[in-house]
């Protein structure tokens, strides 16, 4: 017997992508490693945590330090203690303004996405 699901809220998200030439400079995967660098300090653990093979994050981590002016995390090589990864001032700037972005277009859009969620059935 099938279960009729409740009904949820509509969500609407913006997936803002810049690129350079053939290349995304900066995307949502770009930005929630970032993020979650930040959060655990490593880009190890950071990749752990999105679901990713640590190859997979340091090549996005590699691609986007170089699509930069300077980098937005700096490693340190591991040792006895273990390396480690941080924001640097620009990543943490590139994370602010990216998430800034999404909330302005989220306020510019409201009405028309408005619009949209009222076609969709409930």
């Amino acid at each position: 017997m099938s279960q009729k699901s409740t009904p949820r809220k509509p969500v609407a998200s913006f997936r803002l992508r810049i690129s350079a030439g053939e290349r995304v400079a900066i995307g949502p995967g770009k930005i929630a490693l970032l993020e979650a660098i930040g959060d655990t300090g490593s880009l190890t653990a950071a990749a752990r945590q999105l679901d990713m093979s640590y190859r997979r994050a340091w090549l996005l981590l590699d691609e986007l330090n170089r699509s930069l002016k300077k980098p937005a995390v700096e490693s340190a090589i591991g040792g006895a203690n273990g390396g480690g990864s941080q924001l640097t001032d620009t990543g943490r700037a590139l994370v602010a303004h990216y998430r800034g972005v999404e909330v302005a277009a989220a306020k510019a859009c409201a009405g028309e996405l408005g619009k949209l969620f009222a076609l969709l059935a409930r």
